[in-house]
């Protein structure tokens, strides 16, 4: 008879893999092409101020759940410090960031299939992807994490490739393409910022996209065998992979191929290795980017099924999602979660490829706005307790200043007609729950 409990089988390899895949995505194989024609090598500074930003966030984040470990996730956080309205709107909001940000990778593998089978349609790509994932989520938790950890290495083993590549290309000098490998390459094309504070700004939350999901290692804090350790070490670490896989990657990347000759038509990778004469580069990067989206679906059945979970427990969601199975796993709330998705399977089949940058956009505003309710979480944490053993760094300053980050964010995505409907959609979406929260206590109270 199951107990309605989670399992803690996620070992410490599975938390790290975890916290590298939420770290790195399709934002930073496929969107790097366009923030680096907005930016230029400016870019490089905008992912280190992005990446510290997000790393006090994670701070924030993980003294929140390491604060009381018995909480399934950072869900019910919400709910203490912040109360029922806020975990009922947070909850289902980041339910939808999660699900938005599948559609959008479900959406992309379609296309990245096309390359080796183009007489397959995008649909059929998204409903088989859902169909495997589901079948492995189902099983345990224990082979999501593992799953995850090979969706993960794959990309990191991309990443090194191109890195490790670069570095031997700058010490011997070598000719790429006509040009010399070298790190005049940052400057030789207009400088380091050769369109201004304006393609800065421009880039900003393309940068941003590219973290949505490093807060998800908040949510394995029920499912981690050793969270006192495990989860600190994930996080701590989150600078450092910043600032190789990011970081690293893009000052290769721009060394090595000039800045202003990258296309925003193809990953930039697909573009340097085929410059070094890899003929494979293509075929090479499109597997990765394609693990890469598919690592972004199995996450999201993970977040989804957890969130429910959550929800459901404070009878925010049907009772049902509460419920596990012999293996510990809520299956009703990840079957929930699976059929939604299915909604792109409908919408690749009847609707143009520009679904893609409207359900990404969406996603990037949802994130942004759990991120700073978090942030508001965790303030009032500290206003209530001493600060623990993993406490936030520079706090109360460095919370502040991560706010007005995050806000400056959202009012960049108001002055950008690309991004201002996913705004628009996302400030609708809240108010509704609002509403919603407010109607379904009212029932409550009418039933009492």
């Amino acid at each position: 008879m199951s107990e309605n409990k989670l399992a803690r089988q996620l070992s410490s390899r599975h938390v790290q893999m975890i916290a590298i895949g939420g770290a790195i995505g399709t934002g930073l194989f496929l969107g790097s092409g366009t923030a680096i024609h907005a930016a230029g090598p400016a870019l490089l500074g905008l992912y280190a101020l992005a990446g510290l930003v997000c790393f006090f966030m994670m701070r924030a984040v993980g003294e929140l759940v390491l604060s009381d470990t018995g909480k399934s996730s950072f869900i019910e956080f919400i709910r203490e410090y912040l109360g029922e309205r806020w975990e009922f709107v947070i909850g289902w909001t980041y339910w939808l960031c999660w699900e938005s940000l599948a559609m959008a990778d479900l959406t992309a593998s379609g296309i990245y299939i096309k390359y080796w089978f183009p007489w397959i349609p995008q649909w059929v790509t998204a409903l088989v992807i859902v169909a495997v994932l589901l079948a492995f989520n189902l099983l345990s938790v224990g082979l999501f994490g593992e799953l995850e950890s090979w969706f993960s290495s794959i990309k990191v083993f991309a990443i090194l490739a191109l890195i490790v590549t670069g570095v031997v290309l700058l010490v011997l000098h070598v000719h790429v393409g006509g040009q010399v490998v070298t790190m005049r390459n940052l400057v030789n094309y207009g400088g380091f910022a050769p369109r201004g504070i304006r393609g800065i700004l421009v880039a900003l939350p393309m940068v941003i996209f590219a973290f949505t999901g490093i807060e998800m290692v908040g949510l394995t804090s029920g499912e981690t065998a050793h969270p006192q350790r495990d989860i600190p070490k994930a996080i701590n670490t989150l600078l450092v992979r910043i600032a190789l896989f990011y970081v690293g990657s893009m000052f290769v990347l721009m060394c090595i191929y000039p800045w202003d000759k990258v296309t925003t038509t193809a990953s930039p990778f697909v573009q340097v290795f085929s410059a070094l004469g890899v003929k494979a580069a293509a075929g090479i990067i499109n597997f990765v980017v394609l693990t890469a989206a598919l690592s972004a679906c199995n996450s999201t059945l993970f977040s989804t099924s957890r969130t429910l979970f959550v929800l459901a427990q404070s009878h925010f969601a049907p009772q049902r999602m509460h419920r596990t199975n012999n293996r510990s796993v809520p299956v009703s709330a990840l079957l929930f979660s699976s059929a939604v998705l299915l909604i792109i399977v409908f919408l690749n089949y009847v609707l143009p490829a520009k679904i893609f940058t409207i359900i990404s956009s969406v996603a990037t505003v949802s994130f942004v706005f759990v991120w700073l309710a978090l942030l508001w979480c965790h303030a009032k944490f500290r206003q209530q307790h001493a600060a623990t053993a993993f406490k936030m760094p520079g706090y109360p300053w460095t919370t502040i200043l991560t706010v007005i980050f995050f806000v400056g964010v959202l009012g960049l995505l108001i002055m950008q007609p690309s991004t201002l409907l996913a705004l628009v959609f996302a400030v609708i979406w809240v108010a509704a729950l609002l509403g919603g929260y407010s109607l379904l206590k009212w029932s409550r109270h009418r039933l009492s």
